[in-house]
């Protein structure tokens, strides 16, 4: 490996960037290393399903060194809504495998802006409705720590691919903890933003305001920086939050002050942790104290069918979705065009009445706000970000056929989806391991405290490193 690919495969984005700045390495030469990377890597993790690295050579060409912390810096889109014009935009469904942007969405823009260089986008199961990545279009990917268990979902591609050294950063979403749950199960950072921080234009809405989209990366300052070039709502958004007062890149270097941290260890559907995992948490709350934060236990609320009505909920726009692709596409979409819990999904939000779903629209939104008052007295929360091990491949089953069966499936991310009701940012810290895997703990702040919760991140960073630990022979 010459002097280039190591950087390269060792480096984070930020660090990158400021090697780009001062002239000790071009844009173009990141991009042939992230070729190379890729190239060598990917055969065997499955992470990245489309290379683009004639779109990451030309932009190269382009970039300003130092005009923002990441530029010249290779990165990947997530195969799930973003649009890159000219790059595929399939969803990993089989419907809409011929599909491709006519233009950028406007956190592409941003991201063109900015100086990152895409070489191409990471896999991701079909519409994102898994925590894990198997979609029956593209194959499965795997985790680079144990090929035998899963990445993570849905944003999985991406997190394998920045775990392995593939890329030093790329894009993850989130409807249940797709941004959370890989970067626990591949030993990442991984934020999920405050609701109405990051725009989803030209598309108004997700599932009510329960959808997201940041990035998984392996420092925290590369996740401010991310957070720094794309976040800002658009004029009329559904969704608005006062911006920063200054760069996240400024705030995580502030203390946060004296927190105050509700510590929770029972899940609230009653299920069990791993104790592994549930000692990683304790030992975090312990190093949280002797950072002079006050740590105390708490059971946090969430109603018995709160998961069953979310998905519900979901339902519908799944439906709509595929309802308004057939119209891009020519005709309507069969069961032969999707996976077997796709059609269940579809045909769940069929069946619904408009009454009905206004009414879980309502319910949702009461429960998020029984979520934040619960937890309000609290500057911090922190939860397991997975409440077991990652899971051996094919555990996460989109062939079945029973949507409630399959829902079920997802107990071990009971501490994902209330915060995507809530519209609190979460962040997982790869803080500890758990029977050799990676294991995230997760910390969640009041909505719009992005910077309290990243400046924490970094003290925590710094007590309990992660950077020694990268799967083995990487």
């Amino acid at each position: 490996m010459d002097d280039i690919d190591r950087l390269y495969r060792t480096s984070d984005a930020v660090g990158l960037a400021e090697n780009v700045a001062r002239g000790d390495v071009t844009p173009s030469e990141l991009v042939e290393a992230g070729v190379r990377a890729i190239e060598e890597m990917n055969p065997s993790l499955n992470a990245v399903i489309h290379k683009l690295y004639d779109m990451g050579r030309q932009g190269a060409e382009t970039v300003k060194p130092g005009s923002s912390p990441l530029a010249g810096v290779p990165f990947l889109l997530k195969e799930l809504a973003s649009a890159w014009k000219g790059a595929p935009l399939t969803n990993s469904s089989r419907f809409l495998k011929d599909q491709v942007a006519g233009d950028d969405s406007e956190v592409s823009r941003r991201l063109r802006a900015a100086g990152l260089l895409l070489l191409g986008k990471s896999n991701a199961p079909e519409n994102g409705w898994s925590i894990t990545t198997e979609p029956a279009l593209y194959g499965p990917t795997v985790n680079p720590w144990d090929p035998s268990v899963t990445a993570g979902g849905s944003s999985g591609g991406t997190a394998a691919a920045v775990a392995s050294g593939m890329i030093p950063i790329a894009e993850a979403s989130d409807g249940a903890g797709s941004i959370r749950v890989p970067a626990s199960c591949c030993g990442l950072v991984g934020l999920k933003p405050s609701r109405g921080r990051v725009t989803l234009s030209p598309i108004a809405d997700f599932w009510a305001g329960c959808a997201y989209f940041l990035c998984n990366s392996r420092t925290v300052r590369d996740t401010a920086a991310y957070l720094d070039v794309i976040q800002g709502a658009l004029p009329g958004d559904p969704y608005w939050i006062a911006p920063p007062e200054t760069s996240y890149m400024i705030q995580i270097g502030r203390a946060p002050g004296s927190l105050k941290v509700g510590m929770v260890l029972t899940p609230p559907d009653g299920g069990a942790v791993d104790p592994e995992i549930r000692a990683l948490v304790e030992q975090v709350g312990k190093t949280l104290e002797s950072m002079g934060h006050e740590v105390d236990g708490h059971d946090m609320w969430l109603p018995e069918d709160a998961w069953r009505t979310y998905t519900d909920m979901t339902c519908v726009e799944t439906a709509g979705l595929y309802d308004f692709m057939a119209t891009i596409v020519g005709r309507p979409v069969t069961p032969d065009d999707v996976e077997p819990v796709t059609w269940a999904i579809i045909e769940r939000g069929r069946a619904a009445r408009a009454t009905e779903h206004a009414q879980r629209v309502e319910q949702v939104r009461q429960m998020a706000r029984g979520i934040v008052q619960n937890l309000e007295p609290f500057d911090i929360v922190l939860t397991p970000t997975l409440t077991q091990k990652p899971r051996p491949v094919g555990f996460y089953d989109m062939s079945m056929t029973d949507l409630d069966a399959y829902n079920a499936l997802w107990s071990d991310s009971v501490f994902q989806y209330p915060f995507n009701m809530s519209g609190q940012p979460a962040i997982s810290l790869p803080l500890g391991e758990a029977g050799g895997l990676p294991a995230g703990v997760q910390l969640i702040a009041r909505r719009g405290d992005e910077g309290r919760l990243l400046a924490l991140s970094t003290l925590l960073e710094k007590e309990m490193p992660w950077s020694g630990r990268r799967p083995s022979g990487l």
